[in-house]
């Protein structure tokens, strides 16, 4: 099932974000090891903004990063979707994934990412995804790779190297 609101896999069930999920988005973001690849850890304070940000792109875009919910247990695992974002001055749509470290190595951040996949190119008709991911971040190059997302270039991005991986509309719908 594929809506603006919620999108929902096998195992997963990826909803938008609300204030009730600070605590959940809090325990990713404000993981040293989880965001070893950002310039920082955050707050709990820097989580509420995290949720507001994407409640903003949801009014304006009726997309963003979602909520990540398990179905088997209704727990919020971490959050997946698409936010603009610039790389090398030029605004991109990007997919990105954030998971809770206990829930790595599941295959979840690769079936949250292929269903907002689907949704960027079934239901926005969008182009032109990418995932902007730094080189040394082996575990979401793979989740990138396991999507068919490939490595077409570095760019600069919040001021720091980043790969750009890029998935097209016409490459998607091959198999």
């Amino acid at each position: 099932m594929l809506t603006a609101a919620q999108i929902e896999t096998t195992r997963l069930l990826l909803r938008r974000l609300t204030r009730d999920d600070v605590d959940a988005i809090f325990a990713i973001i404000g993981d040293p090891i989880a965001m070893q690849y950002y310039p920082r850890t955050f707050t709990r304070e820097d989580a509420v903004e995290w949720i507001d940000r994407n409640v903003s792109r949801y009014e304006k875009d009726d997309y963003g990063l979602l909520a990540v919910v398990l179905k088997s247990s209704g727990e919020v695992i971490g959050d997946c979707g698409l936010s603009w974002q610039l790389a090398d001055e030029e605004l991109v749509l990007e997919l990105g994934y954030h998971l809770r470290r206990d829930d790595w190595g599941h295959g979840y951040a690769t079936e949250a990412a292929q269903a907002c996949m689907d949704y960027a190119f079934r239901v926005l008709k969008t182009n032109r995804l990418v995932s902007l991911i730094k080189p040394e971040n082996v575990p979401s190059r793979r989740v990138a790779e396991r999507n068919r997302m490939r490595a077409e270039q570095k760019v600069m991005h919040a001021g720091e190297p980043h790969l750009l991986y890029v998935m097209t509309r016409e490459n998607y719908g091959q198999t």
